[in-house]
């Protein structure tokens, strides 16, 4: 799973803040769309890197192609509907990393549609940021705290279930790493990320 192929790892680049960015700032706009203003005065609603990117989950992203940014911190008492719309601002990260995996294909293939040729740097960059947001997203729906799956599962558990739940937290990185150094990982990322390309080509095969 680790990557260390330079070349890959500059390529990478634009995919892996591209990755983040989005991820986040999708979160920060579904909150205040919503009714919590808190990102906004937190300074996350913006398309600025710097805002998002956090060193240690842009250096996972480098290594094994997932990772994670700073999270966006919402208040869901400012929320109509606090259970559901979390569950909406939860989802809004992965779903705006899918969306954007899919554009940069299209633009992908309308470039070697009309181009004939690419590069191989541009080919490559491409790719990367396909695969860097297809990995974003499935990495954030996984049910571990204080991922975005786990929001979500813990807002349709019980209460007394879900405060349980969250107290998982503490034992999140160390989960994490058995993750990444078993076959457990793998076994996860890969059907999915086949399910999506087959997704994704079929909603394009009537035009490519």
């Amino acid at each position: 799973m680790f990557d260390f192929n330079p070349l890959d790892l500059i390529a990478g680049i634009p995919g892996l803040i591209i990755a983040m960015v989005i991820h986040e700032y999708a979160h920060a706009r579904t909150a205040v769309a919503l009714g919590d203003r808190t990102p906004l005065l937190m300074g996350r609603l913006t398309l600025n890197p710097a805002a998002h990117i956090d060193p240690v989950g842009l250096i996972m992203l480098f290594l094994v192609r997932f990772g994670w940014a700073k999270p966006v911190i919402i208040d869901p008492r400012n929320f109509k509907k606090p259970r559901r719309d979390d569950i909406l601002v939860s989802l809004a990260g992965p779903a705006a990393n899918l969306v954007t995996a899919f554009l940069a294909l299209v633009v992908l293939l309308v470039l070697k549609n009309v181009m004939g040729h690419l590069s191989f740097g541009v080919y490559e960059v491409f790719q990367l940021i396909i695969i860097y947001n297809i990995n974003f997203a499935i990495f954030n729906l996984i049910p571990l705290p204080p991922l975005d799956g786990s929001h979500v599962l813990m807002q349709l558990l019980p209460p007394r279930m879900a405060y349980s739940y969250a107290r998982l937290e503490r034992y999140s990185f160390l989960i994490l790493i058995a993750l990444i150094v078993t076959p457990v990982l793998s076994m996860i990322f890969i059907p999915l990320q086949r399910l999506i390309w087959q997704i994704f080509m079929l909603l394009l095969l009537p035009f490519f």
